[in-house]
């Protein structure tokens, strides 16, 4: 899958084995890790990558990461706003000290600071329709997705991150990337066939955790969980291919990935190149050399 245990490791070490490439990770679950700490190493790896590191940040939208933690999930929302604090404080490189309702320390110092100052490129998840005029105040770039929400809804909670990052008084109207399932095949029956089993099995998976957070405090209302919960069990193959994914020969993600961009304003794509882990390993190797070199070059 696209999670990873450590992902500040995995980004340093990408950061190592390149000199060009920006390295990104989506998303850091804040709530789940002490603020200071991840001020420390995530100041690290940009300074190891020379400046070519960006942080995406979120609380995740599954409850049972916080059971394994012993963290009440009705609290990611505020600790994750307190995180946040500490990090941007931490990373000005001064003396500080901070009490919260979660976190409190007297005189704290953060080394290094970043190599970009003030600080690394910051992204943001928003999954719920109430996150993205928080997300929009605050002026940071956003990651989506239409795991739980088809392109007329994910539209419309655009419309509100935007209205709320101009009123902030923020420069420009925002930056939307698109997190997806992306598959490249070299026929567009190949590229339908191919991810079938991996992609399903992804949209069961996803099912079962919308449900597992249903009636959870910080999960949202119980119905619209369920509801999507709902929807994502009882999707077809279909649907899958022509809602929820990107998948096609190069010309016809050309195509596809240009609808998208029109018609939710996007700035760049996510691509999950193998969201159920289950396509094999040399069928993900052609699909993105086919990404990389055919579909790409066509926007930039």
């Amino acid at each position: 899958r696209s999670v990873l245990s450590a992902p500040i490791v995995v980004a340093t070490s990408i950061a190592t084995r390149t000199q060009r490439l920006r390295v990104g990770m989506a998303v850091q679950v804040l709530p789940l890790n002490n603020p200071l700490r991840i001020a420390e190493e995530v100041a690290t790896v940009d300074q190891i990558s020379g400046g070519r590191f960006d942080f995406g940040i979120g609380r995740s939208g599954s409850a049972r990461s916080y059971d394994l933690y012993g963290i009440p999930y009705g609290e990611s929302q505020a600790r994750f706003s307190e995180a946040l604090a500490i990090i941007l404080e931490a990373w000005k490189g001064e003396r500080f000290s901070y009490r919260g309702d979660f976190y409190q320390f007297e005189n704290a110092t953060v080394s290094p600071q970043p190599y970009q100052l003030p600080h690394p490129p910051i992204w943001m998840a928003a999954t719920t329709e109430e996150t993205f005029p928080r997300v929009g105040q605050m002026g940071l770039p956003v990651f989506v997705g239409l795991r739980g929400m088809d392109t007329a809804d994910l539209r419309i909670h655009l419309q509100a991150y935007r209205k709320a990052w101009q009123e902030a008084g923020h420069e420009g109207s925002g930056n939307v990337y698109l997190r997806i399932p992306v598959y490249a095949g070299e026929t567009e029956q190949g590229a339908a066939e191919e991810p079938h089993d991996s992609i399903q099995y992804y949209f069961r998976r996803q099912a079962d955790l919308q449900r597992a957070g249903v009636g959870r405090a910080g999960a949202g209302p119980a119905e619209r969980r369920q509801a999507r919960a709902d929807r994502l069990a009882n999707l077809t193959y279909d649907e899958i291919l022509h809602t929820k994914v990107a998948f096609g020969t190069a010309k016809g993600l050309v195509d596809r990935l240009s609808q998208l961009q029109e018609e939710l304003g996007l700035d760049g794509i996510v691509a999950e190149l193998d969201a159920g882990g289950l396509i094999p390993a040399e069928r993900v190797k052609r699909s993105l050399r086919i990404l990389t070199h055919e579909v790409m070059p066509a926007f930039k």
